[in-house]
Formats: C-alpha cells, structure tokens, sequence
C-alpha cells in the first residue's frame, strides 16, 4: 500500500470508494463527485491523498487549508469548507482541516488510515501550520443507546465506549475538543461530529 497524492486518474477510484464507505442512510449527495475531486486539484492540490494498493484506490483523504479566525468558528461543514468544491480555501491559513477520509471496508485495520493520517500530518509541518484539525462522524451513536452525544462521546474518549469512527482517530494522537451539533445532515452521528485537532 503506497500513499500518494491524488492525480485525475484516480478519480474514479475515489469517486467509487466513497459509495463503497458511506452507504445508505448516508446522504448521496453529500459524497465526492468527479468533478469536486478535479475542483480540489485545482485549490489545493498537495492536500488531496490517496492509498493505492494494486493499482486500486482503497483509502482517500481530503483537505484545505482555512484561516483562524474562520477555523475558530467551528461551523457546521458546508460553512466551513464552503461546499464541495472548498471554496474556503485560504492559502494563508493556519490550519490543515480535514473535509473527508474514506477507507475501504475491505481494507480497515490495516494501517491505511493512520497512513492517510500521518501524511496530512506531515503536510502540517512542512506548510508550517499551526494544527490539524476535522469534525469526525460518530456512526455508532445511533445505535449506542446513549440519549445525548456529548455523554457518547466522553464515553468514547474514556475508553468506556468503542466508536468505529471516532475511537481510531483518537489512537492517532488527535485530540477530542467538543462536539459541533448541526454538523451535517447525518442521522447515525445525530447530526453532529467531535471536533478533533492535532498539533505539531
């Protein structure tokens, strides 16, 4: 498995993986066309990531740089990444956020999503920026039996509770600073998301 960036021809494969990741109740139209993922080449093309193993997309990751006070908001993620074809994009920023990671059910718990990780990580430090930071989906809230996602989440973080989502992240060195409520339209995670950050 080799992390690279993404190039136009592996758009298909991502645009493919995304279905494969986030079927329904996820909402379709919140997913990656092809011509987003050609739009993120154009902004920002070092922060668009991709594992390839195969000659197969079975990981993706996608990114843009935001300004502070913009990240300090801690808006739902339409406003924050100002729709699919992250039109927030501020090459000035300080901050790498995270807009989507997807790994094949195929291929989970090998490695490739702390590969994706690491790789966005590493773009923090050679941009010199001062964090990363994303919103993560909480996909087994709804039917974890909690009656509120703050208590869910603090579960999670504890250890107390296993998140399929949330609880690698964690593993990664990313750090649980809240929850944002009206993330986006998502209704395993309740319509929220933990807001997560990591800095160099």
């Amino acid at each position: 498995m080799e992390i690279r960036n993404l190039a136009p021809e592996w758009i298909p494969g991502a645009v493919e993986l995304q279905r494969a990741c986030f079927p329904p109740p996820f909402p379709v139209e919140l997913l990656w066309h092809p011509e987003h993922l050609a739009r993120h080449l154009e902004v920002f093309p070092e922060g668009q990531f991709v594992a390839i193993e195969d000659n197969l997309v079975v990981g993706s990751a996608s990114s843009l740089v935001i300004s502070e006070k913009h990240y300090q908001k801690h808006s739902d993620w339409d406003t924050t990444v100002s729709g699919h074809f992250l039109a927030a994009h501020d090459r000035n920023g300080s901050t790498l956020y995270g807009v989507d990671i997807s790994v094949h059910p195929g291929f989970r718990g090998r490695g490739v999503g702390r590969a994706l990780y690491e790789a966005r990580k590493d773009l923090v430090r050679q941009l010199g920026l001062v964090r990363f930071a994303t919103a993560c989906r909480l996909p087994d809230f709804a039917n974890s039996g909690f009656s509120d996602v703050e208590s869910y989440v603090e579960a999670v973080v504890s250890g107390a509770f296993a998140d399929r989502t949330l609880s690698p992240l964690l593993r990664y060195g990313m750090i649980c600073i809240g929850v944002a409520h009206d993330y986006m339209d998502d209704e395993e995670s309740g319509n929220a998301a933990a807001m997560l950050e990591w800095t160099p």
